[in-house]
């Protein structure tokens, strides 16, 4: 056995491995943060164009909408920094459906994606782009490329409302298979970052010092981390 086998209880080793976030529609948070993007998703095909774009901050339920979509449309799932030189795109467009995750502007390989967005259009497929930031302020040189990328239609995620960031607090728990009560989720809703990012990190961080410190999830090590 590893000194790194030897250190972890069997506790922390069935919870890492069950650990699963899930991406199904009916698992899906809805509020008005998200109306309009899970209105385009559900709408699908009836889209206003054939490429549409997802933005939105880490965490906002990107890529549980696109998984929602892929699943309704057949769709494959390409991560943005796959997109290079030797890629097989016309692969990638095998079912006519294809979401691209996770677009940013460092170290995207220009000719790639405007390959791809010109072969969606021969083809007549759907792509479903997502992204933390608008598409069109990322820094291409590619003028028709540039000139796509303004073009393309997109919907924003906006940060949780109240309401919404206490229900993915129940949710991020019960995912990890802890039990919080009332009084523990209004304690971390009034002292996290409200965001998604906020309420995983919060979530993360009890579950991880609950196994360390062998104590159950609770207000009072919720008022130890957040104070």
């Amino acid at each position: 056995m590893s000194n790194l086998e030897s250190s972890v209880s069997p506790r922390q080793l069935v919870l890492a491995l069950n650990h699963t976030e899930s991406f199904a529609r009916e698992d899906f948070l809805a509020g008005p943060s998200n109306a309009a993007a899970l209105t385009l998703v559900e709408r699908w095909p009836d889209w206003p164009d054939r490429v549409m774009a997802l933005i939105g901050p880490e965490g906002s339920g990107k890529s549980h909408l696109a998984s929602v979509w892929a699943e309704k449309a057949g769709a494959r799932v390409l991560a943005a920094k796959l997109l290079e030189e030797d890629i097989d795109l016309p692969a990638a467009f095998a079912t006519g459906a294809l979401v691209v995750e996770d677009l940013e502007p460092a170290g995207l390989d220009e000719r790639v994606l405007f390959h791809l967005l010109n072969l969606a259009r021969e083809e007549g497929a759907y792509v479903l782009l997502t992204a933390r930031s608008a598409l069109a302020g990322f820094p291409v040189t590619i003028r028709d490329l540039a000139s796509r990328l303004r073009a393309l239609p997109g919907v924003a995620l906006a940060p949780p409302d109240d309401t919404q960031l206490r229900a993915l607090m129940v949710k991020l728990a019960t995912d990890r298979q802890l039990v919080v009560d009332e009084a523990l989720v209004n304690f971390l809703a009034n002292r996290i970052e409200r965001s998604f990012a906020g309420a995983r990190a919060a979530v993360a961080l009890l579950d991880q010092e609950a196994m360390r410190q062998h104590r159950p999830v609770t207000r009072a090590l919720a008022a130890e981390l957040f104070r």
